[in-house]
C-alpha cells in the first residue's frame, strides 16, 4: 500500500475545497452576508491542511487498483466532512450530522434533504449547497487529474474507482487529457443551459443554482417548491438539460468528433431514451385524469420520468397521490438509473442491458447445449470479467439494501417509507415515496438512521465497490 501518495492526493482535494469554498465567500460580498466569513475561515484552514500535507512529495507516484480505490472513497469522505462545518458554524443546520447529511447528498447528486424549509437558508449557504452538487456531478478527482500530472499512467485506477458504469475507458490515449475533455464538456453543457435559463428569465444566481443542480443531476433547489415555483418554459428547459445529462459522455465525445454513426451504435444510449420515452407514455395516460389537459398530464409526467431517471430528484407536483402503477414505474427507474459515464446514479442501464444478454445466452445453452454464444455490447465481445463485476456489483447492491432497510426499520415507519428512503439514497435520486415523498424530507429519522443514509449516499455514488475496498482488513496489508 502506497500510503504517501494517498496522502498527498487528500492534500490536495483539501485544498481544491478551500479553493472552491471561495466562490460562496463571493456570494456573501455580494449579497451583504455575514455567514461567508464562515466558508472562508473553513476554506484558509482546509488549504492550510492540504498544503502542509503536501508537503512532503511521495517517494514514489505509482498506485494500483487497491489504493485508487481506498484514495476515492477517502477523498468524498474527507470532502463531505469538511464541507459540512460552514453550515454547523453558521447556525442554519446546527446538527453536525444533519449538516453532513445535506453535505453528502449534494456531493454525491443525491438531493435527499433534512430542511423543512430550505429558504430558511441565506443566499451563501444555498450557493453552496448547489455548488457541491455541481462538483460531484462529474468527479473531483477527474477535476483533479485534468489540471495535476498525479501518477503518470497509473491514474487509470483513479478514473475507474470514480467514474460510473460497468466499465470505464479512455476517450483517448491519455488519462489527464480524458480528464480534460470530460470537463471540457461537463463545462459546456454548463454553460448552455445557463445562458438558456437567464434567456428565460432567471436573474444570474437563479440561473446558477438550477444550473448546478440541473447539470449534475442533483435536484436541490432554492425554493421549497422546486421547480414547481419556476415557469414553464425553465422546466421544460430542465426537462431537456435533464435527459441529456443522462445520457453516456462518450456520445457527446462522438458528436464533437463528428462521428454520429458511432452515437447510433450505442445500446445503452437506444434503451435508455426508450425506457424513458415508454415510462413517459404510461404514466401520461395513467394520471389524465388528475390534470386539466392531456398536455399538461404529459408535461407532469415527462418532467418526472426524467427526473428519476436521470436520478435528480427535482418535483412539480406531489405524485405520492397518483395511482399505483405509475408510483411503481417511477421506483423503477430509481434502481435502474440512467446510462453509464453520465451525471446520474443508479445501477445503470448498460447494466441491465448486458445482464439481460447474459440470460438470453443462458437460456440459449439450456436449449441448445453445443452453441457458443458470446454476449456483445455496443458491437464489442463483453468478457466474462465484466459480466462477473456486473454479478458482484449487484450482489453488494441488495446486500447493502437489505442491510439499510433493517436497521431503519427501527424507527418505526412504515415499510413504503423505509424501503425507498434506502432506494432513493443508495441510487442518489432524492425523493422516495410515502415519509420520504417529494413534499416530505428526512428529517424525522434518528441520528443512526441517518448516518447508515449517509454511508448509503456514499456507496451509491461510488458504487458500492470502493466503500467495501476501504473497509475490507486485506486492503490494508503490505502485500
Amino acid at each position: 500500500m502506497n500510503k504517501s501518495i494517498i496522502r498527498y492526493i487528500l492534500s490536495r482535494v483539501l485544498q481544491f475545497e478551500g479553493v472552491f469554498m471561495l466562490l460562496p465567500c463571493i456570494v456573501a460580498l455580494i449579497y451583504g452576508e455575514k455567514h461567508g466569513l464562515y466558508f472562508l475561515a473553513t476554506a484558509i484552514v482546509s488549504f492550510a491542511l492540504g498544503t502542509l500535507g503536501g508537503l512532503i512529495k511521495p517517494k514514489s507516484t505509482v498506485f494500483y487498483a487497491r489504493e485508487g480505490f481506498v484514495t476515492v472513497s477517502l477523498s468524498w469522505i474527507l470532502l463531505s466532512l469538511v464541507g459540512a462545518i460552514p453550515f454547523v458554524l453558521t447556525g442554519e443546520i446546527p446538527n453536525y450530522v444533519d449538516a453532513l447529511f445535506e453535505t453528502v447528498s449534494g456531493f454525491t447528486t443525491t438531493g435527499s434533504t433534512i430542511l423543512r424549509d430550505v429558504e430558511y437558508l441565506s443566499k451563501t449557504s444555498q450557493f453552496w449547497r448547489c455548488f457541491i452538487i455541481w462538483i460531484g456531478g462529474m468527479g473531483v478527482l477527474v477535476f483533479i487529474m485534468a489540471i495535476l500530472p498525479l501518477s503518470g499512467s497509473y491514474n487509470m485506477h483513479l478514473m475507474r474507482a470514480e467514474s460510473t458504469g460497468a466499465d470505464v475507458g479512455k476517450l483517448v490515449p491519455k488519462v489527464k487529457n480524458t480528464a480534460k475533455l470530460l470537463y471540457g464538456m461537463y463545462i459546456s453543457i454548463s454553460c448552455i443551459l445557463l445562458i438558456l435559463l437567464m434567456i428565460a428569465g432567471l436573474d444570474l444566481y437563479n440561473a446558477l443554482l438550477l444550473m448546478f443542480s440541473t447539470v449534475g443531476t442533483g435536484g436541490f433547489c432554492n425554493v421549497n417548491a422546486s421547480l414547481g415555483g419556476f415557469s414553464h418554459t425553465v422546466q421544460v428547459i430542465t426537462i431537456v438539460f435533464m435527459i441529456l445529462c443522462g445520457i453516456n459522455f462518450n456520445a457527446y465525445f462522438f458528436l464533437v468528433m463528428r462521428k454520429p454513426k458511432e452515437i447510433l451504435k450505442m445500446e445503452e444510449v437506444r434503451y435508455y431514451l426508450g425506457m424513458l420515452f415508454v415510462s413517459t407514455a404510461v404514466i401520461t395516460w395513467c394520471i389524465r385524469g388528475s390534470f386539466g389537459s392531456l398536455y399538461e398530464a404529459f408535461h407532469n409526467a415527462i418532467f418526472h420520468a426524467a427526473s428519476i431517471v436521470t436520478t435528480t430528484g427535482f418535483a412539480l407536483t406531489d405524485y405520492e397521490v397518483w395511482p399505483m402503477l405509475p408510483k411503481a414505474i417511477l421506483i423503477m427507474l430509481t434502481v435502474v438509473g440512467a446510462c453509464a459515464g453520465a451525471t446520474a446514479g443508479g445501477i445503470k442501464v448498460s447494466r441491465f442491458v448486458i445482464l439481460l444478454k447474459v440470460l438470453k445466452r443462458e437460456l440459449e445453452k439450456l436449449t441448445h447445449p453445443r452453441s457458443v454464444k458470446k454476449v456483445r455490447f455496443n458491437g464489442q465481445t463483453v468478457s466474462e470479467d465484466t459480466v462477473n463485476s456486473i454479478i458482484g456489483f449487484l450482489i453488494a447492491y441488495f446486500f447493502v439494501l437489505i442491510i439499510s432497510f433493517l436497521i431503519l426499520s427501527i424507527n418505526g415507519f412504515d415499510f413504503t417509507t423505509n424501503i425507498t428512503a434506502v432506494l432513493t439514497t443508495l441510487s442518489n435520486v432524492g425523493p422516495g415515496l410515502g415519509g420520504v415523498g417529494p413534499a416530505q424530507n428526512f428529517a424525522d429519522y434518528n441520528m443512526l438512521s441517518k448516518s447508515v443514509l449517509v454511508i448509503d449516499m456514499l456507496a451509491g455514488r461510488l458504487e458500492i465497490l470502493p466503500i467495501f475496498v476501504l473497509l475490507y482488513a486485506g486492503t490494508w496489508k503490505r502485500n
